[in-house]
């Protein structure tokens, strides 16, 4: 096995993973410290060392709130355990897993943007091992990003310091330069430069979806896959007004940015620049608690990088026109009802929709339930991400773009009775089931290993369809199409849906693309 490789800025030495088969390379700075005057920039390329930079751990994790000190937190007892681990606002390194042995190797790459609302999150969260990945021929990388105000602050005099160049959206630059930077140098690492999968869950999704809706990724990446992204949504009443928007416009984001400097006693950027990340870190924390900008630090309308939300985008058929995977878990952010009857499902449409719709709702809930009261509460659970992905699809189809694939990740989920959560699926795509505090048994083993064979087999070729490890055809997984909007189970059992969206899912869906028509 190799492990040394070489890298544009000099060598790297990697360590065996658990299976000495992979070689796994962990924090290979892909751009420079951004720190200092680098600080709120677009990332620069990474500075050159002498001899063989020993690549044997993690780097640190970007600024954010320490995590691990919640313990009501789910993601605190699922894999947040370690509130000791490092953190630093040089944080701009990826991890690479690889099985090469030659170094003539051209493998396909996957390249994982991790999830956490853009606040959040790390590479190095103990699911997102990448050896399972790597053991399936595949070279898999993870990159850092910077976060929060590091990540997505915007200020008029980032604006006037940007005038041709993106003047926001740092964490994004940072995740488009790692991909770059997999492009230059990933061949040396026995990958194919020219075969490259992003794929990313919640706000890694979100981040995905934005990268296939920007000009200036074109070209980057040849497939996308789409955890729990969101999919399309729109503003406004209705289901998805949860949601509000997929990016902020820039003269809003840079009224909160005033507001932020304004609220840590600063006059100028380059005086925001002289104060150390901890106390920023700090001072965020208290501007969202008694600031006027209750809300996070996202992605901005900047006219470069980010010219439209990307849900106008796909709408106008603009998207980079490549396979994607897009899916949903069958338990994340649910809205229900209190209880099975009409009074409560009128206010519950009325809440969503405005008074309006309210008919058209319950007309399509009781067409759902074929009329019995009985299965109302059971058949009305709205899941924002569901709608928003089947109308990526459909939208997708209708422009006629490349194969779409949609899944429902739907599991029995033992340990306590949060069923398939938001990010559950995280311990199946990537096969790291062992790691986790859950009593999964052998069906829960079986659905890992197809469900990672599929990521896989799709970065390989464009279609997730092929053998499962005992030789046999995976069950078959069919494109989305205008006459079969269905897409696989990722359950217990693993099938085709036998049709595509029931009466409730479709008038959901339409209602929403109602709201968005103008954006055509």
């Amino acid at each position: 096995m190799l492990r040394i490789a070489k890298t544009e800025a000099g060598l790297v030495r990697g360590i065996p993973a658990a299976d000495p088969r992979i070689t796994a390379f962990k924090g290979i700075p892909f751009a420079a410290p951004p720190v200092g005057n680098l600080r709120w920039k677009a990332p620069q390329p990474p500075i050159p060392w002498e001899g063989i930079r020993d690549c044997l751990e993690f780097g640190p994790i970007a600024m954010q709130d320490t995590p691990g000190l919640d313990p009501d937190n789910i993601y605190t007892k699922e894999w947040h355990v370690d509130p000791t681990v490092p953190m630093n606002e040089d944080c701009l390194q990826l991890n690479i897993w690889t099985p090469m042995k030659t170094g003539e190797e051209r493998l396909p790459v996957m390249v994982w943007i991790f999830g956490g609302g853009l606040q959040w999150g790390y590479p190095s969260e103990m699911e997102f091992d990448g050896e399972r990945i790597a053991r399936r021929g595949v070279v898999f990388v993870s990159l850092n990003y910077r976060l929060s105000l590091f990540g997505f602050l915007a200020h008029p005099e980032l604006t006037a310091e940007n005038p041709d160049a993106p003047c926001a959206n740092w964490g994004l630059l940072d995740q488009k330069a790692g991909i770059d930077w997999v492009r230059r140098n990933i061949a040396n690492f026995g990958g194919d430069p020219n075969n490259i999968t992003i794929f990313g869950q919640s706000a890694g999704g979100g981040s995905v979806l934005t990268h296939l809706a920007s000009p200036m990724a074109k070209g980057s990446f040849q497939k996308a896959i789409v955890q729990s992204g969101g999919g399309m949504f729109v503003s406004g009443p209705g289901l998805a007004a949860a949601k509000k928007r997929d990016a902020m416009p820039l003269a809003e984001a840079e009224k909160v940015g005033i507001e932020f400097f304004e609220f840590l006693g600063v006059k100028s950027l380059a005086e925001a620049r002289q104060i150390d990340a901890l106390t920023l870190v700090r001072k965020n924390q208290e501007f969202r608690e008694f600031g006027e900008f209750s809300g996070f630090w996202g992605i901005v309308l900047d006219g470069k990088y980010v010219p439209a939300s990307y849900t106008k985008i796909f709408l106008k058929g603009k998207q980079h026109n490549i396979p994607v995977i897009i899916g949903n878990t069958s338990n994340e952010f649910i809205t229900g009802l209190e209880d099975g009857t009409l009074e409560s499902l009128r206010e519950l449409g009325r809440q969503e929709f405005g008074d309006d719709a309210v008919e058209g709702f319950v007309e399509a809930c009781m067409k759902e339930t074929g009329g019995d009261m009985g299965k109302l509460k059971d058949a009305v659970k709205l899941n924002i991400f569901e709608v928003g992905s089947h109308m990526f699809c459909q939208n997708a189809v209708e422009k006629g773009f490349k194969d779409v694939y949609y899944y429902s990740f739907e599991p029995s989920i033992p340990g306590d009775d949060a069923g398939a959560f938001h990010s559950v699926d995280l311990w199946f795509s990537f096969e790291t089931l062992a790691k986790c505090w859950r009593p999964f048994t052998g069906k829960h083993y079986d659905l890992a290993r197809r469900m990672c064979t599929y990521w896989t087999n799709f970065a390989k070729t464009g279609d997730p369809n092929g053998l499962d490890a005992d030789g046999t055809p995976l069950p078959q997984w069919r494109p989305y199409s205008n006459q079969d909007k269905a897409g696989i189970i990722l359950g217990d059992e693993v099938k085709m849906q036998q049709t595509g969206p029931g009466a409730l899912l479709s008038w959901l869906i339409d209602y929403n693309f109602d709201k968005i028509k103008h954006l055509r």
